[in-house]
């Protein structure tokens, strides 16, 4: 019996007589709480009182967890055999059998279609950012995972392309201050990913470059990232209008501890899937409803 066969026997027979169910899971739903990033540039903007805009911002939700769920399904086919060697990983519907390789690669292939098809009913940039996001995520999956700092960087520019994606869906332009702010958090939360990956090392051995990582460095760029946002988002801040500035200025506090509870929870080897942290830290919910609260006051109430 060759290893793979003695691998696929050894897993857990998660649905293999529930289809749906094993290609809902392999869809990674509880992922889709990332695209909730397109929603911050039409809120930023303040056109979310317009139905159209809305409608506009609903659809790149829609478009972005079907891309996300679509180059979900075609790693996952094309890592069958490292996810198998994979503590966590080797429960994936595709990694333990549950669903084939080739249905795989045909439903991501179709809901990669389906996703670029529908963000056609917004703004033509839409599809731009939808298309690039599905490029920048295969080369990704190909390539770019195995190059040390590179693969930082395009991890955080996925969060960064979601963030983008509201922005094109709606037509409405992107601050400087809305880049970096994104950007630099981004890079915190995949810095510190990194961090409790290798930390609790199940991923080395499948992610070669936490082969290169130290502790020291991602602890590095963590710091580096985290500081920078946190001073950029306090200039964005205190330059708001005379009317709305000390709502803005208070919204500082509950970014700045969010920030801080985030590396707390990295500290302790909780990184590792940051939409867990967002799905289950109360603390997390409560900085983050605070600084939603505030900022929602500042733009649309007065």
């Amino acid at each position: 019996m060759t290893q793979d066969a003695v691998s696929t026997a050894t897993l857990p027979a998660l649905g293999r007589t529930n289809l749906p169910l094993s290609i809902l899971r392999a869809c990674r739903p509880r992922q889709w709480v990332k695209n909730v990033l397109v929603i911050a540039a039409p809120g930023a903007a303040g056109v979310l009182t317009s139905r159209s805009a809305i409608t506009d911002t609903a659809i790149a939700f829609v478009a972005f967890c079907l891309a996300a769920s679509g180059t979900y399904l075609l790693n996952d086919a094309r890592d069958v055999a490292e996810d198998r060697l994979h503590p966590r990983k080797r429960l994936r519907p595709v990694a333990a059998g549950a669903l084939s390789v080739h249905l795989a690669v045909a439903i991501g292939l179709a809901l990669v279609a389906a996703a670029i098809a529908i963000s056609f009913l917004t703004d033509t940039w839409l599809p731009v950012v939808v298309s690039g996001y599905v490029a920048m995520t295969t080369f990704y999956s190909l390539w770019l995972k195995h190059v040390p700092v590179v693969d930082l960087v395009v991890v955080a520019a996925g969060f960064v392309l979601r963030a983008l994606a509201g922005a094109a869906a709606v037509d409405v332009p992107v601050s400087s201050w809305f880049f970096i702010v994104a950007s630099l958090g981004s890079l915190f939360m995949v810095a510190g990913k990194r961090e409790s990956e290798l930390r609790n090392a199940t991923a080395i051995g499948t992610r070669s470059t936490l082969e290169v990582y130290s502790h020291s460095y991602l602890s590095y760029v963590r710091a580096m990232s985290s500081g920078a946002v946190i001073v950029a988002y306090c200039l964005w801040a205190l330059e708001a209008e005379d009317a709305t500035r000390i709502l803005f200025t208070l919204s500082i506090v509950p970014f700045a501890m969010g920030i801080l509870r985030y590396a707390l929870l990295v500290d302790a080897g909780s990184g590792e899937t940051p939409e867990e942290l967002v799905l289950h830290d109360r603390a997390l919910q409560v900085f983050g409803a605070l600084l939603a609260v505030l900022i929602g006051l500042g733009i649309y109430a007065t």
